[in-house]
């Protein structure tokens, strides 16, 4: 038996229990966490935004060792760090087969599999695939990626989404210039790995907003050279700071209406907004024909930063260990499983960056 935080139905609280995991059968393979990211997806899928089957292990973004493997497993051994994988690519379907692997029409299909019981019987499914809100997790074989050298292994839980997401968004899909001006709206664990995306692109000024004051030393720390406390002038704030253009990019990392429209009117004539952020179907956002025709901006959604994470991990490694990426920044409390509940208040809340549930 090993402890896990169990989501038993959408909208219930975050039941702490063992749970039975099944030996690896052949492609599988059984991690014990060392470290487990709380992301906002995982409050979105507790309430309901993102839907999974239910009850679930939740947590997606995880790094630890291997305990064992089963048959045909050869990338990994018994005893090599890793880092979980929530989205893994199938290689084989049409978007896999042009280079876009983040839209693999395959990647959640483990999630719908059960993957452990509780001690009374009842099935639990993985949440996102790799359920790592838990001392230990058996996954496929493709949900895990070798540490690279010289990363800590705790921090490395971040690598599994914050941090490939946040890398992505400013590389991949905005595809930021030196040079260029970046605005990003949220300064939560996605956004500080964006303003040090940007920092690492070369790109000035990098503008951080948020609805709390106290982000302002973590977003400087992680980049930003302008700090804006969100307001109903945020855009025209925006526009002041960039020499009364507008931002080239903007990168909206909250998931609402609101904020994503606050993106697009940041960015200048031409600009480009990129949306990390997952809100629900009731954000509505609406456009004129003319503003569309006139600014010429482009908006594009961004899905786990449109990443490889086979071809990302290891420039991200080299970054990590030449000091231009910081993980240790984007941790803003160590807790335990008992501490994910609270966690989610205070992203709710809009406080502090990224909580790490340490084993």
């Amino acid at each position: 038996m090993v402890r896990a935080a169990i989501l038993p139905a959408v909208g219930a609280p975050l039941e702490i229990a063992g749970i039975e995991l099944p030996e690896p059968g052949p492609g599988r393979v059984r991690v014990r966490l060392a470290a487990a990211g709380v992301c906002h997806s995982d409050l979105s899928l507790s309430n309901g935004t993102m839907r999974i089957p239910l009850p679930a292990v939740l947590g997606h973004e995880g790094a630890g060792t291997v305990v064992s493997v089963g048959e045909g497993v050869t990338h990994v051994a018994p005893g090599d760090g890793v880092v979980l994988n929530w989205a893994p690519s199938c290689g084989t379907c049409p978007a896999c087969a042009i280079g876009e692997v983040w839209l693999c029409d395959s990647a959640l299909a483990g999630a719908v599999g059960v993957h452990a019981r509780t001690a009374d019987g009842m099935d639990l499914h993985p949440g996102l695939n790799v359920g790592a809100f838990a001392e230990e997790t058996v996954v496929a074989a493709n949900c895990v990626l070798p540490l690279p050298a010289g990363v800590p292994l705790t921090d490395a839980a971040l690598l599994g989404c914050a941090v490939l997401t946040g890398y992505g968004a400013v590389h991949h899909a905005a595809r930021v210039r030196e040079g260029e001006s970046v605005v990003v709206l949220g300064v939560g664990g996605v956004g500080l790995a964006v303003l040090q995306s940007a920092r690492i692109a070369g790109a000035g000024p990098v503008v951080a907003v948020d609805v709390s004051p106290e982000k302002e030393a973590l977003a400087r720390a992680a980049g930003a050279t302008e700090y804006v406390v969100a307001s109903d002038t945020t855009a025209k704030d925006i526009r002041r700071l960039t020499g009364g253009r507008g931002a080239d990019v903007a990168v909206e990392c909250v998931g609402r209406a609101t904020t994503i429209r606050t993106a697009w009117d940041s960015t200048r004539r031409g600009g480009r907004t990129t949306v990390v952020g997952i809100g629900g179907k009731d954000q509505q956002i609406t456009f004129n024909a003319l503003e569309l025709f006139h600014w010429g901006r482009t908006l594009s959604g961004c899905v786990y930063g449109n990443s490889d994470p086979s071809k990302d991990l290891p420039v991200l490694a080299e970054h990590i260990r030449a000091g231009r990426f910081d993980l240790s920044t984007l941790v803003t409390e160590r807790i335990g499983l008992d501490g994910i509940p609270a966690a989610f208040e205070n992203m709710l809340a809009g406080r502090g960056g990224r909580a790490l549930v340490v084993f």
